[in-house]
């Protein structure tokens, strides 16, 4: 289902137990070939050095698929809020709709750092074409001095543009601080539902 994951189970030297890393699916549920991952290196973290150290041919296994960070149908608008590789499980939901041709009214606001963070955005303008409802912000917390989009973080971008939860449904993935915050935001707006993805404190 769109939004989410599977788990790899990497050995750990010197320890008996394995290390579990989940990755949420970034690719749509109709991909059945394949599954796409979105991974950011972490140095001396078991799964980046046990994903990064894979090469073509290399066997592997996981479990999965799992979560119940879903996209489900409904009537209401979506706000998909992420940070970083929080885009994963959204990017698969956007697919999903775009399939089933969807009419949501559809916002992502998708923090990253700077100009080298920077992808998907030539795939976010295909999906805008293949979904009327669709818009997108990129906004950049740490651009260079060239960079002539947003700039600064996701929160006060939800602060400005969604003024009302009335008919809304929420995701947010990524980091724990922009949970929260985003969070706080819809809360001091009313009642909807929100969905949550923490990766990382």
């Amino acid at each position: 289902l769109p939004g989410q994951f599977v788990s790899f189970e990497i050995e750990r030297p010197g320890s008996r137990m394995p290390a579990t890393r989940p990755y949420s699916i970034a690719s749509s549920p109709t991909k059945r070939d394949a599954v796409d991952l979105v991974l950011n290196y972490v140095k001396g973290g078991p799964g980046s050095e046990y994903l990064f150290g894979l090469r073509e041919g290399d066997r592997t296994s996981f479990k999965g698929p799992t979560g119940t960070f879903i996209l489900r149908d409904g009537p209401r608008d979506l706000l998909f809020v992420a940070t970083g590789t929080g885009i994963a499980p959204i990017r698969s939901m956007l697919w999903s709709l775009a399939e089933s041709s969807s009419t949501r009214t559809i916002t992502l606001f998708w923090g990253l750092r700077s100009e080298p963070d920077l992808y998907y955005q030539d795939e976010l303008n295909c999906l805008r074409e293949r979904l009327p409802g669709f818009s997108f912000v990129t906004t950049l917390s740490q651009p260079a001095n060239e960079w002539q989009g947003t700039s600064g973080y996701v929160t006060p971008l939800v602060e400005r543009h969604v003024t009302s939860v009335a008919n809304l449904e929420a995701f947010l993935c990524g980091n724990g601080g922009m949970i929260r915050d985003v969070r706080d935001v819809l809360r001091s707006r009313g009642l909807c539902p929100i969905r949550v993805e923490q990766y990382y404190r």
